[in-house]
C-alpha cells in the first residue's frame, strides 16, 4: 500500500479570515515597536550582502535606496497589511511592488525571524535605558526628599502597627536601595539583549554568512550571540527583564500604598500635591491619591505580563509562540515601567511631609518599648525575655491608665517586676528620660544603615553616587547606540548614492 504523500511547500491563496483577525492583526499591532529595528536589520544585511559580493552592486544600491526610504517613514504611515500576514510580510509586498526580485535579496541567508528578533532587541535596548534613567531620577528624588527629613521623626511601622522610632528621611531611604539595585540589573539585562542574533541563519548557521561579526558591529551589538540555534530561540533574558520591571514596580507599589494610608485623615501623615490628586465628580470634600491607585494597578499589570509570557515561553523549543507574543508584551511591559517610575518620582517630589503630625503620634505611643528592654537587660542583669514579659506588661498598664511612653516610670516597672518575677529589679527612682526619648533612641543608632541623622545623610551621598553612576552608564550608552546607528546609516546613503563606500 502507498503512503498517502505529505502535503508540502508553501500554502496557496489567501489566509483564512480567522487568522488574519486573531493571528495576523495581533501581530501587525506590534510593528510600531519592530519598524525602526526591522529597517536598520536590512540595511546592516544589505551592506554585509555586498562587502562579501554576495549580491550585485545595482541591485544593492537600489535596495538601499527604497530602505531608507523606508527608514525615514513613520510605521503608522507605512502599509502594514494584516491580510499579508504578519509585519515582514508587509515589508516584503512592499519591496517586491517596488524592486521586483531585487526585492528577493533579503532573504539570502536570512529567515524572516532574524530580522524581527534583531528588530526586537534593537527596541528593547533602547527601552532599558530609558527605564534606567528614570530609576535613577526616581533615587534621586528619593534621596532628596530623605535628606530633608534626616530628623524628622516618626514612628516606623511593621504590619501597620507603631515598632520603633524612626525618621521619615530613613523610611523613604528604604525605597531607593531597591530601586538602585534593579536599576543595575536592568544594565546587566542590556548585556544579554545588545547581542547579536544576525547571521545565524534557521538554526544552524549559513554558508553565505560565516563571519556575524560585520552585522553585529554595524548595529550597536556588543557581540555576537555564539550558538546559532540559541540566538534564534532564547528568551531567558526576556524573562529576566520582565521580572525585573516587575521587582521594580513592585518596590514603588509599596511606597505608593503606604503613602496612600499615611494621606488619609485617620493618618495626615503626608499630602500629595494637587497634580498627583483627582476630584470626586460627587463628594466635594475628597482630594484622592489617584497618582498612587496607578502606580499600584501597574505593578499587578506588570507581573501579569510576566506571568503571562513564562506561561507562553514554556513551549517546546524551536516554536513561534514565545516570541511572537514578546514582540509586543516586552515593549509595553517596558513602556509601563518607565511611565510608572516617572510618575512616582514626581510623587516624591512634590510630597508633603506632616512632620507635626507624625512626632504627635510618636509621642502618643509605645515605640520606646524594645529600647527600655535593652536598657533593663544592660543595667540590671535581667534576661532579654524576662525584660520583654515585664514592659510588655507595663505597656498594657500603661495604655489602659492613658500614659504614653515617655511617661512610663521606674516605679511601674518595678511594681509589674515583682509581680512577674517575684523582687523589684531597683529601677525606682531612675531617671529613664533619656531610655523614652524617641529622638535620643534615633540618635543612637550610629552603626552602618542606621536611623540616626549622620548615618542617614552617609546613605544618601552613597544613593546619590550610585544614581549619578546609572545616569552616566545610560549616557555613554546611549552615545555609543547613537554613533552605530549615525554610521550605518551612513554607509546606507553612500551606496544608495555613489556606490563608492561599505
Amino acid at each position: 500500500m502507498n503512503a498517502r504523500p505529505r502535503r508540502s511547500g508553501p500554502p496557496v491563496g489567501s489566509a483564512a479570515p480567522e487568522l488574519v483577525e486573531s493571528g495576523f492583526t495581533l501581530e501587525n499591532a506590534d510593528a510600531p515597536f519592530l519598524h525602526d529595528g526591522l529597517n536598520l536589520a536590512d540595511i546592516a544585511h544589505v551592506l554585509d550582502l555586498r562587502r562579501r559580493g554576495i549580491i550585485p552592486e545595482a541591485a544593492a544600491r537600489d535596495l538601499q535606496r527604497v530602505l531608507l526610504e523606508v527608514h525615514g517613514t513613520d510605521a503608522a504611515h507605512f502599509p502594514y497589511d494584516p491580510a499579508l500576514g504578519e509585519p515582514y510580510n508587509s515589508r516584503e509586498h512592499f519591496f517586491v511592488e517596488r524592486l521586483g526580485d531585487v526585492a528577493g535579496w533579503l532573504h539570502a541567508g536570512r529567515p524572516r525571524r532574524e530580522a524581527a528578533r534583531i528588530a526586537l532587541r534593537l527596541y528593547v535596548r533602547r527601552q532599558l535605558l530609558d527605564l534606567v534613567d528614570e530609576v535613577a531620577a526616581f533615587a534621586r528624588e528619593a534621596t532628596d526628599l530623605a535628606d530633608r527629613h534626616v530628623a524628622t521623626l516618626m514612628p516606623d511601622q511593621t504590619y501597620l502597627q507603631q515598632a520603633q522610632p524612626s525618621t521619615f528621611g530613613h523610611y523613604v531611604l528604604s525605597f531607593a536601595y531597591p530601586a538602585l539595585r534593579d536599576g543595575q540589573r536592568l544594565l546587566d539585562a542590556l548585556g544579554w539583549v545588545n547581542r547579536s542574533p544576525g547571521g545565524a541563519g534557521c538554526v544552524n548557521g549559513t554558508r553565505l554568512l560565516d563571519d556575524r561579526s560585520f552585522i553585529a558591529a554595524a548595529l550597536g551589538f556588543d557581540d555576537v550571540i555564539e550558538h546559532t540555534r540559541d540566538a534564534m530561540w532564547q528568551i531567558d533574558g526576556l524573562i529576566h527583564v520582565l521580572a525585573t520591571a516587575a521587582s521594580l514596580l513592585s518596590t514603588l507599589s509599596k511606597l505608593a500604598e503606604d503613602l496612600e494610608i499615611w494621606s488619609s485623615s485617620e493618618f495626615d501623615f503626608v499630602d500629595l500635591d494637587d497634580g498627583y490628586t483627582r476630584a470626586s465628580i460627587l463628594m466635594p470634600q475628597k482630594r484622592n491619591p489617584y497618582a498612587l491607585s496607578i502606580v499600584r494597578g501597574a505593578s499587578g499589570v506588570v507581573i501579569g505580563r510576566l506571568t503571562g509570557f513564562l506561561a507562553v515561553a514554556k513551549s517546546p523549543s524551536a516554536r513561534s509562540d514565545n516570541l511572537i507574543f514578546a514582540y509586543g508584551e516586552v515593549p509595553r511591559a517596558l513602556d509601563l515601567s518607565t511611565r510608572v517610575t516617572r510618575l512616582m518620582g514626581g510623587v516624591v517630589r512634590t510630597l508633603h511631609v506632616n512632620a507635626g503630625r507624625m512626632a504627635q503620634e510618636l509621642d502618643a505611643g509605645y515605640t520606646q518599648a524594645t529600647d527600655l528592654c535593652e536598657h533593663i537587660v544592660q543595667t540590671c542583669g535581667v534576661d532579654y525575655r524576662s525584660a520583654y514579659v515585664v514592659v510588655g506588661r507595663t505597656v498594657r498598664e500603661a495604655s489602659r491608665r492613658g500614659v504614653p511612653g515617655r511617661a512610663i516610670t521606674g516605679e511601674m516597672l518595678d511594681q509589674v517586676a515583682l509581680a512577674e518575677t517575684g523582687r523589684t529589679w531597683g529601677l525606682s527612682g531612675r531617671d529613664l528620660t533619656e531610655v523614652l526619648d524617641p529622638a535620643a533612641i534615633v540618635a543612637s543608632r550610629t552603626g552602618t544603615g542606621g536611623a540616626a541623622p549622620p548615618a542617614v545623610r552617609a546613605m544618601v551621598a552613597k544613593c546619590r553616587q550610585q544614581a549619578r553612576e546609572l545616569e552616566d552608564t545610560v549616557l555613554g550608552r546611549r552615545q555609543d547606540l547613537d554613533e552605530a546607528t549615525a554610521l550605518l546609516l551612513e554607509r546606507a546613503r553612500e551606496l544608495a548614492g555613489t556606490g563608492v563606500r561599505s
